[in-house]
């Protein structure tokens, strides 16, 4: 059975990660409906398809933030652990799956990375350095982060703590469900390269 304390962290994170800046940024800053723009996601790589890097950046930080902060709160309350790896999975879930939005959210690579970062810093390192390597490479993002998402859970296999295998395994698999139709444009070789305006 699952205890109400894991059901409530569980729920508050996901309630924090579920908040959509970069549709609410682009609203304040009189652009409209992100979600009319582009691919339709509300992450930073598609508010910078309004042509403002200030707003992207923003964006991303912010969605990079909740993810952080929920784990930072849960680690600073419990001072545990794989608690916070529940926590980072829930956030990252939020901003995926946002309620407000009707479960139509993001793909969850800023959110989850900062709370991959937050739970354990050498798997967001791993992850992190891999996205680099693979952005620099073949110029593709969704590559970038697909990529990220297979090393850190192959990273925490390997080095640990076992605790965490599981939430991050399942953030690496959310991520990936996300970007299905990415998947099928890398298969098909027509997805779009960073620096071009296509849908990505």
């Amino acid at each position: 059975m699952i205890e109400p304390g894991l059901l409530m962290v569980i729920g508050l994170a996901y309630l924090l990660g579920s908040v959509p800046f970069g549709l609410l940024l682009t609203k304040w800053a009189g652009m409209g409906d992100i979600r009319d723009i582009g691919s339709g996601n509300i992450g930073a790589t598609n508010v910078l398809r309004t042509g403002s890097r200030q707003l992207a950046l923003a964006t991303l930080l912010l969605d990079g933030g909740k993810g952080a902060l929920a784990v930072w709160l849960v680690s600073v309350v419990s001072g545990d652990q794989l608690l916070a790896g529940w926590a980072g999975l829930a956030a990252m879930l939020g901003h995926c799956l946002p309620v407000w939005l009707r479960f139509s959210g993001g793909k969850g690579v800023a959110t989850g990375l900062a709370a991959l970062a937050a739970i354990s810093w050498p798997a967001g390192l791993v992850m992190a350095l891999v996205w680099l390597l693979v952005a620099a490479l073949f110029r593709i993002s969704s590559a970038a982060a697909l990529a990220g998402w297979l090393a850190a859970p192959l990273w925490l296999f390997w080095q640990g703590p076992d605790g965490l295998i599981l939430p991050v395994t399942l953030m690496a698999l959310l991520s990936w469900l996300r970007h299905h139709q990415n998947i099928r444009r890398l298969l098909a070789g027509t997805e779009s390269r960073m620096g071009r305006r296509k849908k990505d």
